[in-house]
């Protein structure tokens, strides 16, 4: 197999053919063509490594031949260099625009021609070694892209899975849920997007981050599926002990959603962790006297701080066996007594902002209105 390159010489004197030929026919593979007519016809139908292309001819000079050979997608990766009589810089400036690679004065010398000729073939090789291997790099990069892509795809769709499922069982178990989870979610969502210029929380509170918080607050009382019937169903207040049973929901829940995040190889960024943080820590209290830690202040999760705000509102307007239903303006001034004791002043000033908008979704998801279905894609 001949491995030799081939060298395309183009010029309308022969004796030049004739000494060039003697110069690299020891090395290389020679063809040649007296014209440039008569080149651009050999660089198209045969395969060249590098042409040496007159400059001055008559017809079509070695200027245009440049021209077009770099213009065909064939022939343009072909390194082309010229060989001239012409001394003028304005030429050579002009020749290397047209994608020449280099200039051979004449006459000739020959150890000049042997190391041009050599280099520009080591660097076109190398060229072409660098375009292999970064075409083969993108096919690689676009291969685990659509792998990337896929398993995104399906762990969004394991995570709607487990969202969807977690929620139904705590449906299931507590008849006072009804719209509780579709409300809250919004609420949530909407106290983020309100918060996400505020400079206590905007290096948080991205799109991504909201979206997350959205379709993790359904899981606020998951845990509530540990809680025996006869108190979590109890038509009545609970007694104190009753009471100290019921707040292991917020352990409960944690401890479930954990459990599941590490069967899913879940992130500490996903969803799964704000989804813990918002069961854990959504009953604690900016003064330190909520449960199950009694930590306060910028310790509690700002996630479960966003909750804490969003499910005592939803609380206070949503009749209970114990309780009636309180008007928004009611709710809204029994909260303002508990800004900066239950409540981060900030978030709760946040809801005082877009009250409006939580009377809208608090009327559009009404209990007695059919449950939508529950979608943890919007």
């Amino acid at each position: 197999m001949n491995s030799r390159s081939r060298i395309l010489i183009v010029d309308d004197d022969l004796g030049n053919i004739e000494l060039i030929g003697q110069i690299l026919g020891a090395e290389y593979d020679i063809s040649f063509a007296s014209s440039g007519k008569e080149g651009l016809e050999l660089a198209m139908g045969q395969s060249s490594d590098l042409i040496l292309l007159d400059v001055v001819m008559p017809g079509i000079d070695g200027f245009t031949v440049c021209r077009q050979l770099k213009a065909n997608a064939a022939t343009r990766d072909i390194p082309v260099i010229f060989l001239t009589s012409l001394e003028s810089a304005v030429d050579e400036e002009f020749g290397l625009s047209l994608g020449a690679e280099d200039f051979i004065h004449k006459p000739v010398s020959p150890p000049v021609m042997l190391a041009r000729v050599r280099n520009h073939l080591l660097l076109a090789n190398t060229k072409r070694e660098l375009k292999r291997h970064i075409d083969e790099l993108e096919l690689l990069v676009a291969e685990r892209t659509r792998e990337i892509v896929f398993r995104d795809r399906q762990l969004i769709a394991t995570q709607s899975a487990t969202i969807t499922a977690f929620c139904a069982l705590a449906e299931a178990r507590d008849n006072e849920t009804g719209n509780h989870i579709k409300r809250t979610q919004n609420y949530v969502r909407l106290l983020a997007e309100e918060l996400s210029d505020h400079p206590r929380f905007r290096q948080v509170l991205d799109k991504e981050t909201i979206q997350l918080l959205y379709k993790s607050a359904p899981l606020h009382d998951v845990g509530k599926v540990a809680i025996p019937d006869a108190i979590l169903l109890k038509p009545g207040k609970l007694t104190p002990q009753e009471w100290v049973i019921m707040k292991r929901h917020c352990v409960a829940g944690r401890d479930a959603i954990v459990a599941a995040a590490n069967e899913l190889v879940d992130c500490s960024g996903s969803y799964l962790s704000y989804a813990a943080e918002i069961a854990y820590c959504h009953h604690e209290r900016w003064d330190g006297s909520g449960y199950p830690r009694g930590i306060h202040g910028d310790d509690i999760p700002f996630s479960a701080r966003l909750m804490a705000v969003a499910d005592v509102y939803d609380a206070l307007i949503s009749k209970r066996v114990y309780k009636g239903a309180y008007s928004h303006e009611e709710s809204v001034h029994i909260m303002a007594r508990e800004r900066g004791s239950h409540f981060d002043p900030d978030v709760f000033d946040a809801m005082l902002s877009i009250a409006d908008s939580f009377d809208a979704i608090a009327n559009r998801y009404r209990d007695d209105l059919l449950c939508p279905s529950f979608n943890t894609s919007k």
